[in-house]
């Protein structure tokens, strides 16, 4: 099966439907009043964590995902029905941000977690809604408020435990598949690892069936935080691991020197992410079954000692000193602290979050055209229907309440300048 662990999808909202214009009609009701009822709310567009997929390949082939639009109201007050939620099916470990602003949406880590990441538009009240004692016999309707459109990336993060980092062909592979049922491709080349692993290791001999998951990813070389070779696709999947295992060549059979590829990973990690480098490591000196690898030795665990880190000398082909590895790991895990979460200035989209929807700015086009933003503005002009008289004469009162004429004027605007708002365009006349 092929990984794919980044990619891009629009999410389009449904729309609320319209608000209904009727009076009721009945032969023996005298003077009936306005009857049209609200238009159904439009489908969300809901992200949820499903334990099959571990995969972006889906959204290679469907980038486009739209909610149903909510039905219309009706006559006699009849409302319409609310669009039932589009639900986007996406693997654990999935971070959803707007292409458009970077803004992270949603982290989805937790199998059968859910993220609202576009609403539904919210459905136009009918002209019974607006009777009151001053008008009695409203004749408009709102139209349904559109849904939220948004520009997606998705970038899949390994959820494991445990991450193997170390230069191609130091035996990560190998690791894997003398410890877990992982069967990854190995071979006497480098990269045979081109997507990541994940193995589940049980430790038989700490504790009672003791279990943590560990991600063989594709190997690091120089240049990797600056996006060399695999550089940010292997890195991004380190960042969710708790214990790094790096893995160095004792053998130096290719000619590198261990010691050497140690500070030159590190410093790769510590370039990329501080916080990464800030992880518990255990230094793991694999291939000691072969020649070279007792005198390497001896300088990795003076470099162990200096670094203050547990070294383990093993040999994944042999299964030599696995077991005591496995084990350490394990006592590692069951100590570890989770680092704080740094804010970074970054905001988690919620979409239940109470927005300043009354703030009101006023800008000018390339053209010189006067640009007017606001949510609830926007939102006013979308929902307004302006082939009827009377919801004009509700926008314009409503306009002058905001005292949009007055900032508009301080702005400079003058007679037959043209104001933009959301879709809507017109001549301003004093």
């Amino acid at each position: 099966m092929q990984f794919i662990d980044r990619t891009t999808v629009k999410v389009i909202a449904g729309n609320g439907g319209h608000g209904k214009s009727a009076f009721r009609r009945e032969k023996f009701v005298q003077k009936g009043g306005p009857s049209g009822g609200d238009g159904g709310r439009g489908a969300d567009i809901i992200f949820k964590v499903d334990n099959n997929m571990n995969t972006l390949l889906d959204f290679r082939y469907h980038r486009k995902f739209q909610g149903d639009n909510g039905e219309n109201g009706d006559i006699k007050n009849q409302y319409g029905r609310n669009a039932e939620p589009c639900y986007v099916k996406v693997p654990q470990g999935t971070l959803v941000k707007d292409a458009d602003t970077g803004e992270v949406l949603a982290d989805l880590t937790e199998i059968g977690q859910e993220a609202v990441i576009a609403k539904g538009g919210r459905g136009g009240r009918g002209n019974a809604k607006f009777a009151n004692s001053a008008n009695r016999a409203p004749t408009f309707a709102e139209l349904g408020e559109p849904g939220e459109t948004r520009n997606l990336q998705l970038e899949l993060k390994l959820l494991a435990d445990v991450g193997l980092v170390g230069y191609p062909s130091v035996g990560k592979s190998s690791l894997v598949a003398s410890v877990s049922a992982a069967r990854p491709e190995i071979a006497e080349y480098h990269f045979t690892t081109i997507t990541p692993v994940l193995g589940v290791v049980n430790v038989g001999d700490y504790g009672d069936e003791k279990t943590f998951v560990m991600a063989d990813i594709p190997g690091l070389i120089d240049g990797a935080s600056e996006g060399v070779g695999l550089g940010h696709d292997f890195l991004r999947h380190v960042e969710r691991t708790k214990v790094i295992i790096h893995i160095v060549d004792a053998s130096g059979m290719e000619g590198r020197d261990p010691v050497d590829d140690y500070y030159k990973i590190n410093k790769e990690l510590k370039i990329y992410s501080e916080k990464i480098a800030r992880r518990p490591q255990i230094l793991a000196c694999n291939k000691m079954d072969l020649p070279g690898a007792e005198e390497n030795y001896g300088r990795l665990k003076e470099l162990a000692a200096a670094e203050g880190i547990a070294i383990f000398p093993i040999s994944a082909a042999t299964k030599q000193g696995v077991q005591e590895l496995i084990n350490h790991v394990a006592k590692v895990l069951d100590e570890y602290v989770e680092e704080p979460e740094e804010e970074e200035g970054v905001k988690v989209y919620d979409a239940n979050a109470e927005e300043d929807k009354d703030a009101i700015t006023i800008t000018r086009d390339i053209s010189g055209d006067f640009v007017v933003s606001g949510k609830s503005l926007e939102k006013l002009v979308a929902m307004t229907n302006f082939g009827n008289d009377e919801a004009v004469r509700r926008f314009q009162y409503i306009w002058r309440i905001k005292g949009i004429d007055k900032l508009l004027r301080e702005k400079g605007i003058k007679e037959h300048d043209t104001v933009h708002i959301g879709e809507m365009e017109f001549e301003f006349r004093d």
